[in-house]
């Protein structure tokens, strides 16, 4: 539940960096599906059928999980900085990278 809602926050946050932000949907994304595959794994009983160290596999996953959740969350937080920087789309119009709402939606994200 709560990899979806955080899956949710992301894809609801507008991608002024591509580069950056296709990381954090990765992840997140990624983590949510194999969350319900492991899920899936022990409600339908294969963990009884499969030899292997469940904790330790558990342990592995949940591991690397931080580790790219962590990584995903300073990417995130660095777009998020850019709110107040100009983005020039041609030679006469500014606009910021991020409006007001879309900040707000970002600092949850990141969060």
């Amino acid at each position: 539940l709560f990899g979806t809602i955080v899956w949710i926050l992301v894809a609801s946050t507008r991608v002024p960096l591509p580069l950056l932000q296709g990381w954090v949907m990765f992840v997140a994304v990624t983590a949510w599906f194999l969350s319900i595959v492991f899920l899936c794994v022990f409600l339908f009983g294969y963990a009884n059928r499969v030899a292997v160290n469940w904790n330790q596999t558990d342990f592995l996953f949940h591991g690397a999980t931080f580790v790219f959740y962590f990584g995903a969350f300073l990417l995130q937080a660095a777009t998020t900085s850019l709110h107040h920087f100009p983005r020039k789309f041609n030679s006469t119009t500014q606009e910021k990278i991020l409006a007001d709402h879309e900040y707000n939606i970002s600092i949850a994200a990141s969060v």
